[in-house]
């Protein structure tokens, strides 16, 4: 099946670990050229030279993308050897409560301000800098496809992640109003939306990638609220989203846009 990805050229944000890189990993593979970017240079290096080694192409852009005039400035100079970005991924995330253990999962009224910047920063701003970087170019060549991974927190709320269930809607109610605005210049704006990811953390408990419900409880009993999921026996996989982006970056999703398709294991229906 010809994805129509072919010398596209792909900016996924957070590319460096995770969902992020197996979305670079997976527009790669139809023909895409990918700059990936993570504020970590060994991680960005590391997924580009996974793509290139498999014959594809990769160029790592480390930058902070909370920073609207260093991403301005960097972005352009990345684009000089890539060409303009045709495939937007707002990838980059942080949910500091959960993912690194880094504040346990307070109450919303228990945490830090500090902690709120952090995470609407990087959730929200980022993506909103991104797009008005990359946007001008897409709507003068009348082309384009922008993809928000953001989360079912954001469309049902989500109990001791408040900020980040904030962030997430926001990222939500931008992409619809954007997807009105940009799709009269032949730019689609979508979201994949996902719940518990199984990843490789150190702290990741049930959602480690190698657990399973003949050996971890928590995760059994989890399950029960992923329909799908607990008939597979398993969390959402990093693939799973890679798989949605690269169908709502191809030219088969040309008449879909506004949308948040939920990857999830039925664990939001909406």
């Amino acid at each position: 099946m010809d994805l129509q990805l072919i010398d596209k050229v792909a900016l996924v944000t957070g590319g460096g670990m995770g969902v992020g890189r197996s979305i670079c990993k997976r527009l790669a593979s139809e023909g895409a050229t990918i700059i990936v970017n993570d504020i970590v240079a060994e991680r960005c290096q590391a997924v580009s030279k996974e793509i290139t080694e498999d014959g594809g192409a990769a160029t790592p852009f480390v930058c902070d993308i909370t920073s609207l005039e260093t991403l301005r400035k960097e972005l352009a100079q990345i684009t000089q050897q890539t060409g303009p970005v045709d495939i937007l991924v707002n990838n980059a995330g942080v949910v500091p409560e959960r993912r690194t253990g880094e504040i346990g999962r307070p109450l919303f009224v228990e945490m830090h301000d500090k902690y709120w910047k952090k995470i609407v920063d990087l959730n929200f701003y980022g993506a909103m800098n991104c797009v008005s970087i990359v946007g001008p170019s897409m709507m003068e060549r009348r082309q384009g496809k922008i993809i928000s991974i953001v989360s079912e927190a954001g469309r049902i709320g989500e109990a001791r992640m408040a900020v980040y269930s904030g962030a997430k809607a926001a990222v939500i109610g931008f992409s619809k109003a954007i997807a009105r605005e940009l799709g009269p210049y032949c730019i689609n704006v979508n979201m994949v939306a996902l719940s518990a990811v199984a990843h490789e953390s150190p702290i990741a408990g049930f959602q480690k990638i190698s657990a399973t419900v003949e050996t971890d409880e928590v995760l059994r009993k989890v399950l029960r609220s992923y329909p799908i999921g607990e008939g597979l026996g398993r969390l959402t996989r990093p693939e799973d989203a890679a798989d949605a982006v690269l169908f709502l970056a191809s030219e088969r999703a040309a008449y879909i846009t506004g949308q948040c398709l939920g990857v999830n294991g039925g664990f939001a229906m909406m």
